[in-house]
Order: structure tokens, then sequence, then C-alpha cells
């Protein structure tokens, strides 16, 4: 009786070990969106990316890896000659039929929640960690951002003034637009201590004369690639209204890195402690940064 009950364990227990679930094959990832690529890079796991998107600047290994365009119109013969594993893939990634034909190749496509907030970062790390079997890391690398973002709370405390900030995209003087609520910018604006200067609208609208200057701001931020695409401060200071703006009488310009300003990755709290102290330059930061280094 003994060994007949054996055998139909063994019977039983076969089965159940077929259907285990296999550890997935993480040898060869294409990363699609800026901060993925830089929160795989930060893991420890570049090593294993063999190819990258066109928004992926950061790390300078990333931009040595095979490009395949930008994500938001990622061609899929470019991601699939590279033969990937995985496809990890900011939520916006597309068209939608690209990602049906990734995973009609059989390749394993995960999309990444992308929300411009704190919380939004540490989801995007955690996702990204637990799928590459780097838990461990990626607490590390959210313990470093909230020892910068605690920092930047600190100089928040002792601000005397809320600057009114005003957020302004260009891609060269015929392409320049003005952000309002809900985006990523006010989102880092408010991470920072400011207020957005415009919020009559929802996202991105033109810039106009009349809309900057009854804005008011006290600063301008850009992002770095922006400022230079028409001339630096002295080209921002020939657009119509900016001179009229306290903003503009006082040249307060601060312009940060694309990805970092924006990408909500690991240098999140590297990015709104150097904000913080850009839109109040009185306050002297004595607490050093923990992911100086990620910069």
């Amino acid at each position: 009786m003994p060994q007949r009950l054996l055998c139909l364990i063994t019977v039983f227990l076969v089965p159940l070990g077929a259907y285990a679930q296999p550890t997935a094959d993480t040898s060869r990832i294409v990363t699609l969106g800026g901060s993925v690529t830089e929160i795989v890079y930060a893991l420890g796991a570049g090593d294993q990316v063999v190819g990258v998107d066109a928004s992926s600047v950061h790390p300078d290994a990333a931009t040595e890896t095979p490009s395949v365009g930008y994500f938001r119109q990622v061609p899929a013969e470019g991601v699939l000659s590279l033969d990937p594993s995985l496809i990890l893939a900011l939520d916006g990634t597309g068209p939608p039929a690209v990602l049906d034909q990734f995973r009609s190749a059989g390749v394993r496509t995960v999309l990444v929640p992308d929300t411009s907030s704190v919380a939004g970062a540490k989801r995007k790390i955690r996702r990204i960690a637990g799928l590459l079997g780097r838990e461990a890391r990626g607490d590390s690398l959210i313990r470093d951002m909230e020892e910068d973002l605690e920092a930047a709370r600190a100089l928040r405390r002792r601000a005397e003034s809320t600057p009114e900030v005003l957020f302004v995209y260009a891609r060269g003087s015929g392409s320049m637009s003005v952000a309002g609520t809900g985006s990523s910018a006010e989102a880092m604006i408010e991470l920072a201590g400011g207020e957005n200067a415009i919020t009559g609208f929802e996202g991105f609208k033109p810039m106009s004369a009349e809309a900057v200057v009854g804005a008011e701001p006290d600063v301008i931020l850009m992002l770095t690639r922006g400022l230079e695409s028409i001339g630096g401060v002295e080209g921002l200071m020939e657009q119509p209204g900016i001179p009229l703006t306290p903003a503009g009488e006082n040249r307060r310009v601060v312009a940060m890195d694309d990805l970092l300003l924006l990408g909500f990755g690991p240098r999140l709290g590297t990015a709104v402690k150097g904000l913080t102290e850009k839109l109040h330059p009185a306050l002297e930061s004595t607490a050093p940064s923990s992911s100086a280094s990620q910069q």
C-alpha cells in the first residue's frame, strides 16, 4: 500500500512540476523609453540591453547601444532584428499594432506605467526591478531618491516665497509652446516648491506674447536642448513678450537636461533637489546628494 501511494504521488507531482512558471529570459533586453532604459542601467543590467530607443540618452553607455527609433513610433522590424528575449516599453509606446507584432513573434513585451509623480517613479523602479530579479538594487535606488527628496523638502521649508514658473517647450523659435496644468513639467515645478504660472488650460498650447505677459512668471524653465535650439538666453529674450515679464527683466532662466527634468526615473530626487536650488537661489544646500553619481 505505501508503495502504491508513492506511485500515485509521483504521477501527480510530475505534471504539477511541468506547469511551474519558467524563469523569464532577460538575456537580451530592448528598452523603449528614456526612463525605462535609465532604470535598467541603474539596476546594473545594462550589459543585457541590446537595443534602445532615441529618447534613451542616459547613461552614456545607452547611447552606444543600437537605436531603434523613437518609442512612440517604433518600427517592429528594427526591434525584432535584434532578437530580443524581453521588450520593456514605457506606457505610450506605439503604435499599438507594433506591440501586437512583438507578442505575435513570441517576444515577451511588458508595458511600464508612466506617471509624473514620486509614487509613479517608485512604481516604475519596482516593476522593472521585479522583472529583472534585482529587487534589492531597486530598493537601494528608491532609498537614494528619498534622501534627495527629503533634502529638497528641507530646502522648501526654508523658502520665504513661492516663485511663479513658466515652462516653455521649444524646438526652434518656430515651434514654442507653454505648459498648462497636468503636465510632467508642472509636477516638477510643484515638487521643487514653485507654482505653475499658467493654469487656464491643460497640457500645452502654442506660446503667445499675451499669454506670456499675462502669466507674469518669476522664472522661465526650459529643457537644455530647447533653449539651445533658439540661441540660448539671448535668443529667448528676443521672443515676443518674454522681456516684459519679471523673469525676462531679471533674466531668470533655468535650463535642465530633458530626461533628468521630465523622465521621472531613478534620478528624480537629484532633479527635484537641483531644481529646488535653482528656483530658490538664496537657500544654501548643506545636505549631500546621495545619487549625484547617477547624473
